[in-house]
């Protein structure tokens, strides 16, 4: 499987959004400042998971961006495929010469097909809600070297 920028973009600003859910709409400035994305960018990501139905926004000085349902309602797995469409394949890299009369890959077949089952299982599984709860025991677990 890979995952374009666009879709790693994607999913960086939903948490980002999730991880200030409830309070209120969210400048876009903020949020690529946040995530290290540049903002022209972002704004092309933002406006295809408005469309996709996973944001609302309002345009102007007070504007911003909120997700349009709770985290725990939004998998990583229903971002990805808004964004990259069918997620791939999980397949063996390419090589250089392509493949030889004496390729074996048909007989990893179903390994390919294990791993592409088993990312789909946990994108699928995984919501903002989860991912949020990640980030916040990480942060937490995260202690000063020295108590003053």
């Amino acid at each position: 499987m890979r995952i374009s920028a666009k879709g790693e973009y994607a999913i960086k600003a939903m948490l980002d959004l999730a991880l200030h859910y409830g309070k209120g709409l969210i400048p876009i400035q903020d949020i690529a400042a946040r995530q290290g994305i540049p903002q022209r960018y972002l704004e092309q990501v933002l406006l295809l998971l408005k469309r996709a139905g996973f944001l609302q926004s309002k345009r102007g000085s007070a504007g911003g961006y909120q997700l349009a349902r709770a985290p725990h309602e939004i998998t990583v797995g229903a971002v990805l495929s808004a964004m990259e469409g069918t997620l791939e394949r999980v397949e063996p890299g390419s090589r250089a010469g392509g493949r030889s009369a004496a390729d074996h890959s048909s007989d990893l077949e179903g390994l390919w097909s294990e791993i592409s089952a088993a990312v789909s299982g946990v994108v699928d599984r995984v919501s903002f809600a989860d991912l949020c709860e990640r980030v916040e025991q990480r942060r937490s677990a995260v202690r000063p070297m020295y108590h003053i």
